[in-house]
């Protein structure tokens, strides 16, 4: 079955110009764009399209774009790129805490939101750059993380939901166990490098899966922090 050639584009801003030049932009580039003006118009085209991405601004009247990114966290793995002021560090530290796959500071070139969404679609529909068999389960302290279905099977067999973001980092330590990882390494291998030479999103992505996968996710025994030089998958992996 082919995928669809066109990947449907959801955004999300108050700003009409903004709305405005970001749909012709990105439909001129070849993706399908819907746009919403608060939360209540993202739920309606959410309910009524197939949506393969959000691009929510934080400042939104009514529910800000930080509640509505931790509200379709909790109700989907929909890859979210959260737009915010510039020099608001808090405002994209709590956005990647809700479960955001990236951010984008205000204002920007429409062409580094093209490629950083390029670069999110291909990390969620596609397998990651080491690519693994069909079917492969990786196993570790009783969790399964199922590859070709992108899902967490908790010990007891429930499963556990992963954004993107979150889905990405933990393969990259499962693929490369007991190895210490700086941020630079897990940069390239979990974002593909679509992010800052110095970026803390990866912390903050480390931090949310110790929340996870964790029994006391202030004291982890399954990632362990490297001081000075990373982080470091303490558990051993079976396929």
């Amino acid at each position: 079955m082919s995928e669809p050639t066109q990947p449907h584009v959801l955004i999300v801003d108050d700003d009409r110009e903004i709305r405005d030049l970001l749909s012709r932009f990105l439909t001129k580039h070849g993706m399908r764009v819907t746009a919403a003006r608060d939360g209540t118009e993202m739920a309606r085209a959410l309910a009524e399209r197939g949506i393969d991405l959000v691009v929510l601004d934080v400042m939104l009247p009514g529910e800000d774009g930080l509640a509505l990114c931790r509200r379709l966290r909790g109700e989907s793995a929909l890859p979210v790129i959260m737009l915010t002021a510039m020099g608001e560090e808090t405002d994209r530290i709590v956005g990647l805490e809700m479960g955001a796959d990236d951010y984008l500071a205000k204002p920007f070139n429409p062409r580094e939101l093209l490629a950083r969404i390029k670069a999110v679609l291909r990390r969620a529909h596609a397998l990651p750059a080491q690519a693994s068999p069909a079917g492969e389960r990786l196993r570790f302290e009783g969790w399964t993380l199922e590859v070709a279905g992108r899902r967490l099977l908790a010990p007891d067999g429930t499963e556990v939901s992963l954004s993107t973001g979150e889905y990405d980092l933990l393969y990259a330590f499962l693929t490369h166990p007991r190895r210490v990882l700086s941020r630079d390494q897990l940069l390239d291998l979990a974002r593909g490098r679509a992010a800052a030479p110095f970026d803390r999103s990866i912390d903050i992505q480390v931090m949310r899966l110790r929340r996870k996968i964790e029994a006391d996710p202030k004291d982890p025994r399954l990632i362990k922090t490297v001081r000075g030089g990373g982080y470091i998958l303490a558990a051993e992996v079976a396929s």
